[in-house]
């Protein structure tokens, strides 16, 4: 799926669209230069959940975690990891259960330590706007897709 988008609340309406989406739990990498929208996207994705509070991106703290009656959430950011080695030590696969929703900044700084990806979300910098593409990676990736129309 590949969608254009606009303005900062058009992503975030697509991210909440996505969110709506998800039934149980679902890995997500977002991918896309600094500034690109992926915290705009995750701010999106977290208010379709109910989340009404600040939402940053966890550069320095690495996760930011969301408790919600239905879902829990876990907001990664990877932009400062050098050595994939480093989350291995600091427990992050405890986090990578099939009923928690994971929204994975810079996940390309980690592959080695992460699994596969239900959804990449690939977003780019577009001549007004930005470009985002939105793939499947797993059968559970191809139903939330399928599901969001």
């Amino acid at each position: 799926m590949i969608r254009q988008v606009n303005s900062p609340e058009e992503m975030q309406t697509l991210a909440a669209q996505l969110a709506a989406c998800i039934e149980e739990g679902a890995i997500i990498f977002l991918s896309g230069d600094l500034g690109a929208g992926k915290t705009t996207f995750v701010r999106g994705f977290l208010r379709q959940l109910g989340y009404q509070g600040k939402v940053k991106s966890p550069t320095y703290a690495l996760l930011e975690p969301y408790e919600f009656a239905s879902h829990q959430v876990f907001h990664f950011d990877f932009y400062r990891i050098q050595d994939p080695d480093e989350l291995g030590q600091m427990g992050m696969h405890e986090y990578f259960f099939p009923t928690t929703i994971c929204l994975v900044e810079w996940p390309e700084n980690a592959l080695a330590a992460l699994p596969t990806p239900d959804l990449q979300c690939d977003i780019e910098f577009a001549e007004t706007g930005r470009l985002v593409k939105i793939k499947a990676c797993t059968p559970r990736g191809t139903a939330i897709l399928k599901k969001m129309g």
